[in-house]
């Protein structure tokens, strides 16, 4: 059972916000509701909700422009909606700082279960008896408040990317095979979606290698999987 928590629910389907609203409320979530993308902004920035769940066909503002005007603002968790099954779909909504995407129709119990499971990756935090900075050569990542420098310039990472690069750094010297960075990062529904680990990693190289042709932190162990270079 949930314990307060607080889920601002965006989608201009009426029914479904009454549905929503009763299912998680049900389940111990205070939801808040918005019919458009620009009464949802208002209402994220008065409420400070826990959780956003996103719907992506909205009238006047639709999901993924909502999306980039709340990572201005907040990296508050958002599950997005969509009918779209498509691989394509689903990567341009974590490219754009989503955390979980549930595509119609789906049940309420599942859409619950992704809730309560986002809630809990993102408040998670790393041991204290580990160390908490990280130093090597020119990148410094920061764990307990979440930034990652190159040469003292903030490096500005999606939520997804930052979960990625922490469980690689809190393993440091560990290979971590493709299964078990997508059961920690993108939950164990999404185990056999191997391409979304290749594509991250492959973003993260961009932001933090001098060259991502020719890695020197985030290291390929070949038919295993990736590994991050101990400081």
């Amino acid at each position: 059972m949930a314990s307060g928590d607080k889920v601002l629910v965006i989608d201009d389907d009426t029914t479904l916000l009454n549905l929503l609203q009763q299912s998680l409320g049900k389940a111990g979530y205070e939801v808040i509701t918005s019919t458009n993308g620009l009464n949802g902004l208002q209402k994220m920035y008065e409420e400070r909700p826990d959780l956003i769940i996103l719907d992506v066909m909205m009238p006047r503002m639709d999901g993924w422009e909502t999306c980039r005007r709340i990572r201005e603002m907040s990296q508050v968790p958002i599950i997005m909606l969509t009918a779209k099954d498509e691989e394509a779909e689903k990567l341009k909504g974590f490219e754009s700082g989503v955390d979980d995407y549930v595509t119609k129709p789906f049940s309420f119990a599942e859409l619950t279960a992704r809730v309560e499971a986002v809630l809990h990756r993102t408040r998670q935090r790393p041991p204290q008896h580990k160390p908490t900075v990280h130093h090597i050569d020119d990148l410094t990542i920061n764990l307990e408040n979440r930034r990652v420098t190159k040469n003292g310039e903030v490096l500005d990472l999606t939520p997804t990317e930052y979960r990625l690069l922490a469980t690689l750094v809190e393993n440091a010297g560990r290979v971590l095979s493709h299964e078990q960075l997508l059961s920690d990062v993108w939950g164990p529904e999404y185990v056999d979606d191997t391409g979304y680990v290749k594509r991250y990693i492959w973003y993260l190289r961009q932001k933090l290698e001098d060259d991502p042709s020719q890695p020197k932190y985030i290291l390929t162990e070949r038919g295993f999987g990736y590994r991050f270079r101990r400081d």
